[in-house]
């Protein structure tokens, strides 16, 4: 009898189609769109990003961090010194942004990974906290109060002037653009990389290490090696984010970059509400949580709370979040990744 084994469905064919049709609009929305709304694609673009990756580590490796706020400041800072210590580029300086996460995330992981569970998640936030102390001491960035980008850096930046002339836009509206488009390519990245990641034999390994590392380890998986892989690809793409974030601000402070609030509990929120443990399941969240808050965001602490009820009421009523519960009663998998095997007569589904 032949068996095989078969990830796509009809669905995520007509998906792929919609999708790219979707990104082509997204690359000429800038042709056509204001300057706010760019800015606000901008946003949940990177607060994508982010989310994409904390359920990377946690929805999928079971690393429930809460200290990736280490990694955005982290980025960010290195961002900041690259440009003003070495007179880099700001687009150049933002490939080094990954870099510079990974610098505290080897030693962070040597840490944290001596720890399990809600140990690991304070673990994780307390280093960030040292980090934050540690970058607020470093006085050529501004210590405690922070820095802006150089004039002639952001002036001078790289593509800037060919947006201004393409688009007939003023240097600020190119600024914003450029970061968009920077945004909207690493958002395609990260999404590809996780979906291709999930298909291949070491999406399988990371799910058993999840649901049962003992058990994963009896059947030869290497766990060690898939949370250092899994750990260090988050920092990675965190730190891309990060320093993306703030060359778009183009102003730092250790509060503001090292912030747990915005670069981690709403990033949480983003994807307990979508889905933890899907693709689908941060984009949902993220649509979810800009709306929110350009509802809410004028309500002062009632913000917070309404999002911390909502999120409490979906947990109960939706533990796998609002895809989660929309994907069980409908069979919807835009990104598949659940493996099915078909035979004559047979077919039997693994995840």
């Amino acid at each position: 009898m032949t068996y095989f084994v078969q990830t796509r469905t009809t669905i995520s064919g007509v998906s792929t189609a919609l999708g790219a049709a979707i990104l082509f609009c997204l690359i000429l929305l800038p042709f056509f769109a204001g300057r706010g709304l760019i800015q606000d694609m901008f946003t949940i673009l990177t607060m994508l990003v982010l989310a994409q990756l904390w359920n990377l580590l946690a929805g999928y490796g079971g690393l429930v961090s809460i200290g990736q706020q280490a990694f955005v400041g982290m980025g960010a800072y290195t961002l900041f010194g690259v440009v003003i210590l070495g007179g880099v580029d700001p687009v150049a300086a933002t490939l080094c942004s990954g870099l510079g996460a990974l610098v505290i995330a080897v030693p962070t992981a040597f840490f944290a990974f001596r720890l399990n569970g809600a140990y690991f998640a304070i673990g994780t936030w307390v280093i960030a906290e040292v980090v934050r102390l540690l970058v607020a001491q470093w006085k050529v960035l501004g210590g405690g109060t922070g820095t802006s980008l150089p004039r002639d850096a952001t002036g001078n930046m790289w593509f800037v002037d060919g947006i201004k002339a393409l688009l007939n836009i003023k240097t600020s509206a190119a600024r914003d653009v450029l970061a968009y488009w920077l945004a909207l390519a690493l958002a395609v990245a990260t999404i590809a990389g996780i979906y291709w990641l999930l298909r291949t034999r070491r999406g399988l390994a990371l799910a058993a290490v999840r649901d049962n590392i003992e058990a994963a380890k009896s059947v030869g998986v290497d766990a060690a090696r898939m949370k250092w892989v899994v750990f260090l690809t988050s920092a990675f793409g965190t730190g891309l984010a990060g320093g993306l974030i703030y060359m778009q601000k183009a102003r730092i402070s250790p509060d503001a970059a090292f912030s747990v609030t915005d670069w981690t509990a709403y990033v949480i929120f983003i994807v307990v509400i979508g889905g933890i443990g899907t693709i689908e399941g941060p984009i949902l969240g993220v649509l979810i949580f800009v709306v929110l808050q350009s509802l809410l965001a004028d309500f002062g602490s009632w913000y917070l709370l309404s999002l911390g009820l909502l999120a409490i009421v979906i947990m109960l009523v939706a533990p796998r979040g609002l895809w989660g519960l929309l994907s069980e009663r409908t069979g919807l998998h835009i990104f598949p990744v659940q493996r099915r095997l078909h035979g004559l007569g047979l077919e039997t589904s693994e995840e």
